[in-house]
């Protein structure tokens, strides 16, 4: 017989409070509730409770400044002190690349949230899809970063209503990259209008395959929305070397 090992109180509060911070309850930067509430919630006492942050202050989970509480730590190196995101965002395609990935990791993202979203998610996923719909109404209100920061926001709460936490933090790790092609997208593709239109009928393909549970149909329009992306931005591309050709020839160059 294997001798039955003790745990402390303090090891399961911090192992509940990491699951949290694994399936997104608990997000990098938000402020931990009370010690009351969650005592409540845990069903422990302040000490254990206060053993149990302990814990994750010394492993790093969570960060504790005297008169403002307890936050979710940074869990990954920031963009700005990483060479490899550096040399990324450095490489013109980088954006290409980029968007073959999120094709892949998003559209996988659709299915799953389409199969294990729960009423809650689609209540969360509706209210970010809602907030990008204001936005592109109100184009000329909206500035480019707070449009594309809704727009991230919906396919990240999508990523989230994966229920895949390994997944959900791959695609968090690359989120400055992501914001970035986001950000990309709105300042070179929605101020043409046929391009939003398309977009926005791309965006409701996978809002309404998603909530109305249809995997394969949602991982489809999914991969198909980041592809079209990925062909906008090449066919700006092509109009720019057009553009440079024709007037190297006005010019007497060729």
């Amino acid at each position: 017989m294997k001798p039955t090992v003790v745990r402390q109180v303090a090891d399961v509060v911090a192992e509940q409070i990491e699951q949290l911070v694994v399936d997104g309850v608990l997000k990098v930067g938000q402020t931990l509730p009370s010690e009351r509430r969650m005592c409540e919630k845990l069903g422990v006492s302040r000490s254990a409770l206060r053993e149990g942050l302990q814990l994750l202050r010394a492993r790093g989970i969570i960060d504790t400044r005297h008169g403002s509480g307890s936050t979710v730590a940074s869990l990954t190196p920031a963009a700005d002190a990483s060479p490899l995101m550096h040399l990324f965002a450095a490489q013109p395609r980088t954006l290409y690349d980029l968007l073959e990935v999120r094709a892949l990791l998003e559209g996988e993202a659709a299915r799953l949230a389409a199969e294990r979203g729960t009423e809650a998610d689609f209540v969360l996923l509706g209210r970010r899809y809602q907030d990008m719909l204001a936005a592109h109404a109100q184009m000329a209100s909206v500035g480019h970063q707070d449009h594309a920061q809704r727009d991230h926001a919906f396919h990240l709460a999508i990523v989230e209503a994966s229920h895949n936490p390994v997944l959900v933090h791959t695609l968090q790790s690359l989120n400055e990259l992501m914001l970035s092609s986001v950000y990309a997208s709105v300042n070179n593709l929605y101020h043409r209008p046929e391009q939003l239109k398309l977009i926005q009928r791309q965006h409701a393909r996978v809002y309404h395959a998603v909530i109305q549970r249809l995997p394969a149909v949602a991982q489809r329009a999914a991969r198909e929305h980041i592809q079209s992306l990925r062909d906008g931005f090449r066919e700006i591309e092509l109009q720019e070397q057009r553009l440079d050709r024709a007037t190297l020839r006005l010019q007497g160059w060729v």
